[in-house]
């Protein structure tokens, strides 16, 4: 007996093709969104690596020294 021949076979078919369908395209759009969402985190802060080294330096976390030689590192 082939599935055409069941009643009302034909149907469930097509709900459970369209269900996969939202659950592999959500699940995609979820990957894809998390994707973006981390790389925009990283340059959106509008910080460049001068900012955080000046922070740095102004919470204590590095010497003079150590600020001076990221200075030269840095080209600033």
């Amino acid at each position: 007996m082939m599935w055409w021949n069941i009643p009302n076979m034909g149907w469930w078919m097509v709900i459970g093709s369209i269900v996969m369908l939202l659950f592999w395209g959500g699940l995609i759009a979820l990957v894809v969104w998390g994707i973006t969402k981390i790389v925009r985190q990283g340059g959106a802060s509008g910080r460049n690596a001068m900012d955080i080294a000046r922070e740095r330096y102004a919470r204590g976390e590095i010497t003079h020294e150590q600020f001076e030689q990221l200075k030269k590192d840095l080209g600033a």
